[in-house]
């Protein structure tokens, strides 16, 4: 309306006039165009000022994949990496392919035995430091992980995967198998013995009696034999017949079998296996035929 207006104008003073509109401009697009344009300005000369140069991008890249130098270490000249000294933990490996492997993987805390015979330098260190041996998951690691126990203080062991070697494993599967170490204490834990088996003797001359029968024997509470049926029948058996107090049979204990006997108050159930499947119940014992041979040798 205020251009229509001024182009309404036809004299000014006392002259004539005639008065067009060429075009009209948001003013405030203009000052955001001027912005922009000096923005860009600004950085393209910060850009300049600040970008490296090609060789110094180049030399910060090599630094950062440059890997450290393998070091000689004590008197036996140990391949090791440059922080055995300063720091307070230790690895211990099998080999110096397994130290450039770690080292790789930005570990210098690292030194190798180099040998089946532990040298006196590695014993020195396991006395002063944490150590964690870092070894081969393969037969050779198992010898030397025994021949450390016997004559160092290492405090933890960790292994490659089975079958695979220190050197060959990407960082990864290296701090993997490294947050996966056991302290030395857990690596040969006493096995437990298996609890004595209370079976009367009647029991196990009906195991002998049962083997590759398919069959199974039905005893009371003084071990008394009750019945003596195929397997195929015994679930079916179980659910009709009543003062069962132990089933002994040649097959699988199944969930089926469990159950009824539960419902029955049958104390014990003795066959050849128990299927995985099998929820163990409060109120029934459950054995295998090998189980009471072993406890019985």
């Amino acid at each position: 309306m205020i251009a229509a207006s001024i182009e309404s104008i036809n004299r000014v003073g006392p002259c004539a006039a005639k008065v067009t509109l060429e075009k009209i401009e948001d003013v405030r697009e203009a000052r955001r165009k001027v912005i922009i344009d000096r923005a860009k300005e600004i950085l393209h000369k910060w850009t300049i000022e600040t970008m490296p140069s090609v060789d110094e991008v180049f030399k910060e890249v090599a630094e950062t994949l440059k890997i450290a130098k393998v070091e000689k270490y004590g008197s036996e000249e140990l391949s090791a990496g440059s922080e055995v000294d300063s720091s307070k933990e230790i690895i211990v490996v099998e080999g110096r392919a397994d130290i450039i492997n770690l080292m790789r993987c930005g570990m210098l805390n690292v030194i190798a035995l180099e040998g089946a015979k532990v040298p006196e330098t590695i014993k020195k260190l396991c006395k002063e430091k944490e150590a964690t041996a870092f070894l081969d998951g393969d037969r050779g690691g198992d010898l030397i992980l025994k021949e450390l126990l016997q004559v160092t203080d290492v405090k933890y062991i960790a292994r490659a995967p089975r079958g695979k070697e220190v050197e060959e494993l990407n960082c990864k599967e290296i701090f993997e198998a490294l947050e996966a170490k056991v302290p030395i204490g857990e690596v040969f834990k006493p096995k437990r013995e298996k609890p004595k088996i209370e079976v009367g003797n009647e029991v196990i001359q009906t195991i002998k009696a049962l083997e590759g029968t398919l069959e199974a024997v039905l005893l009371n509470e003084k071990l008394e034999q009750i019945e003596r049926l195929p397997v195929s029948q015994l679930a079916e058996k179980l659910q009709q017949i009543d003062g069962v107090d132990t089933v002994v049979f040649d097959g699988i204990i199944t969930q089926r079998i469990v159950d009824v006997a539960s419902e029955k108050n049958i104390k014990k159930i003795i066959a050849s296996r128990v299927s995985e499947a099998v929820k163990p119940p409060l109120n029934v014992q459950l054995m295998i035929f090998s189980d009471i041979e072993e406890a019985h040798e």
